[in-house]
């Protein structure tokens, strides 16, 4: 019989999945390079310190920047060790095929090197998946461990499920099968990053580690209910509201380089329904249309967020304006805007 992950796709992961395709749908990635490279290497940095972090690393993003910069750190030279590492890594995503178990051995052997005993290669002993205060799971003898992840990627090769939920099985199996005998978390979220990003490029510049981070506790929480359950849901499901939250976070850090104050004050103020451009004009207080066409009508049209109810004729006598889905995302992401 061919491995399959035991996972039950309840109505919450659907509910999650199918939120998560349609943000990825309306995201748009940056055409400007600059800005898109910035955002990148803000994002890398939180991701390398999120995931860091988990593991008990203490250099804040500001360290991890300057050891990115080439400049001198004062810390536990450990520390500087595995941020040092981890970038090595992480320049190296689109490189790494995550579907081939030697480039996961390959990836362990930089993000590991100088920090244990022969990195690069599956443990030969015992090991355990500590939560902040205990042992949460313990992981299959050290003999099983090359069969089982022969098995996991043989899974990952020709898994059916959708990429998303594949994705999360992925990692919890990777978790409870705990392979190599120190750096197993910072691999297993890795591994998630690289697989999201060859499904979708918006996931190369979404932390996804840092919201991780944010919410350990229930990281491992999930881990300890899908081990005593024997089912991966609660896992799954934990990773799918991660990834959410975390392009929701992107989604509105791309909306506040996007979106001047005047659209945001335009979007705060439609509701739901058609409205012509002399109420919106009067619910904004401004006299000067060519100024409001200029300043907010016309970049709200150009970045999607609204829509024409007569798109056929511009300047129909009874032209009027309504939010688009995208328009209506953005306007609940953006919260309180300006007035």
């Amino acid at each position: 019989m061919t491995y399959q992950p035991p996972c039950t796709i309840t109505p919450l992961i659907g509910w999650l999945l199918g939120r998560i395709c349609e943000m990825v749908g309306r995201f748009s990635m940056s055409d400007a390079g600059e800005q898109d490279l910035r955002l990148r290497r803000i994002n890398r940095i939180r991701t390398i310190r999120g995931s860091l972090a988990i593991e008990g690393n203490t250099l804040s993003e500001e360290q991890v920047t300057a050891i990115l910069e080439g400049k001198q750190v004062v810390a536990p030279p450990r520390e500087i060790q595995e941020v040092r590492n981890a970038i090595e890594v992480y320049d190296r995503l689109e490189q790494w095929n995550p579907y081939r178990e030697a480039d996961l051995l390959a990836a362990h052997a930089i993000m590991m090197r100088g920090l244990m005993d022969s990195p690069g290669s599956y443990r030969s002993g015992g090991v355990g998946v500590m939560g902040p205060e205990a042992v949460i799971h313990v992981a299959p003898p050290h003999g099983r461990v090359p069969m089982l992840m022969r098995d996991l990627f043989d899974w990952l090769n020709r898994d059916e499920h959708h990429p998303l939920i594949a994705i999360s099985l992925f990692h919890y199996e990777f978790e409870f099968i705990h392979p190599f005998a120190d750096g197993n978390g910072r691999m297993g979220r890795l591994w998630q990053t690289l697989i999201l990003a060859r499904w979708n490029p918006v996931f190369a510049i979404t932390p996804v580690e840092s919201m991780v981070h944010a919410h350990q506790q229930a990281y491992y929480d999930a881990i300890a209910q899908s081990s005593k359950m024997s089912d991966s849901a609660a896992f799954v499901a934990f990773m799918l509201e991660s990834i959410l939250e975390v392009l929701e976070q992107a989604q509105t850090d791309q909306a506040g380089d996007q979106v001047s104050d005047q659209v945001k004050r335009l979007l705060c103020f439609m509701g739901k329904g058609f409205v012509s451009v002399p109420e919106m004009m009067s619910g904004l207080s401004l006299a000067h249309r060519p100024t409001f066409r200029k300043n907010y009508l016309h970049p709200a049209l150009e970045l999607g967020l609204l829509e024409m109810k007569y798109p056929d004729n511009p300047r129909h006598p009874g032209q009027r304006y309504r939010l688009t889905p995208k328009g209506r995302d953005m306007k609940r992401l953006l919260g309180e805007v300006p007035s």
